[in-house]
């Protein structure tokens, strides 16, 4: 996995104060669709979560009016299938959570950012990647 820095956004870290490792490049996902979790201030969903998708999570977020699953080819959208990675809006991560259907967390490519409304120990509850 590689690091991204934004030009004038300055280097991003992760919620372990690391280096923001790369989420996906395949789907490529993001904010800025940069294989990142990178956020900005036009970033108003805050897409700060690197998660691995399940069919559950996938058909929560359907059933909340956010179809994820389904290829969009007018927005380049291949539509996500369980086992990918994504950067996901912390406050749906939270919503899912709270049902008991939160997908796990990438925290080494879970941007800082998404402390600002998920707890870091609620992250290492569902993370992959803690040592």
């Amino acid at each position: 996995m590689k690091t991204r820095d934004f030009p004038g956004r300055g280097s991003q870290l992760n919620v372990l104060g690391g280096p923001l490792l790369t989420c996906s490049e395949r789907p490529l996902t993001g904010f800025f669709r940069d294989g990142c979790c990178n956020t900005s201030e036009e970033d108003f969903g805050s897409h700060t979560v690197c998660v691995v998708l399940t069919a559950d999570f996938l058909a929560f977020s359907k059933a909340r009016g956010n179809d994820l699953s389904t290829p969009r080819p007018e927005f380049d959208f291949p539509g996500l299938q369980p086992g990918q990675r994504w950067c996901l809006c912390a406050a749906r991560w939270l919503e899912a959570c709270k049902a008991g259907k939160a997908p796990q967390v990438s925290l080494n490519s879970t941007n800082q950012a998404a402390l600002e409304i998920v707890p870091l120990d609620l992250l290492k509850q569902h993370a992959v990647d803690l040592h």
